[in-house]
């Protein structure tokens, strides 16, 4: 599971990055809030912690400019402003959960573990696109005019994956997580099974896209000429 730490103070930083990497997690830090910004809209981690007084671009500006551009990775807030309205400031702007510093790391892990327990975030405000197609994750419905089909929930699920990190190699793991959930039990032969069907799909609407196979790593969506 990939998790982006955003927090200015390099002591703390250094102490999560070895705790949580010894969880099973692989952490990207970052030390400053425009650096922070840039990793967090490559939508390429699974949860993100972030503190709110940062360098360069404060952590309530940064989650408010990533939610606007359709940033749906959970976040949960490290922080040493811990009264009520600063929980609540943070909250409403975006945020899955709140942490004061300071905290125990036990805890950490057990909110880490409610906010991945819950049903991932989808973006449904926008449409979808790259490529030559176009995905409305609110009908399920991908277009590459004139074509168009429907998808299952879960093709839709996944299509969206893939379309939200085009030509990134994404790793069975985090495909799993992040369309079954982390509790799912589910065999890696299904994610086999959805990649047929959405490879199918595409097809089925004569786009150029492919779901290329990393042998031993996942899937990345190309773009073929």
């Amino acid at each position: 599971m990939r998790l982006l730490l955003i927090e200015d103070d390099v002591s703390l930083c250094r102490s999560l990055e070895l705790s949580l990497g010894q969880q099973g997690f692989e952490v990207t830090v970052c030390h400053d809030g425009e650096e922070g910004l840039f990793y967090l809209l490559e939508n390429a981690h699974d949860l993100v912690l972030l503190d709110r007084m940062l360098p360069g671009m404060d952590g309530m500006e940064l989650l408010a400019e990533a939610r606007r551009e359709g940033c749906t990775a959970p976040v949960i807030f490290l922080t040493a402003m811990g009264e009520l309205e600063d929980r609540i400031q943070g909250l409403d702007a975006g945020a899955d959960d709140y942490l004061a510093k300071p905290f125990a790391f036990e805890e950490l892990m057990a909110r880490i573990r409610c906010v991945c327990r819950r049903p991932k975030r989808l973006n449904l405000s926008r449409q979808l696109s790259w490529g030559d197609v176009i995905y409305d994750p609110q009908e399920y419905l991908l277009t590459r005019a004139p074509k168009s089909c429907t998808l299952s929930r879960r093709e839709g699920d996944l299509l969206t994956l893939f379309l939200q990190n085009p030509d990134q190699v994404l790793p069975r793991s985090t495909i799993l997580m992040r369309v079954w959930g982390p509790d799912a039990e589910v065999e890696s032969g299904n994610l086999d099974n959805y990649i047929h069907f959405l490879r199918r799909r595409l097809k089925s609407v004569d786009s150029r896209l492919e779901l290329k196979t990393v042998r031993g790593i996942g899937y990345r969506l190309a773009n073929e000429p």
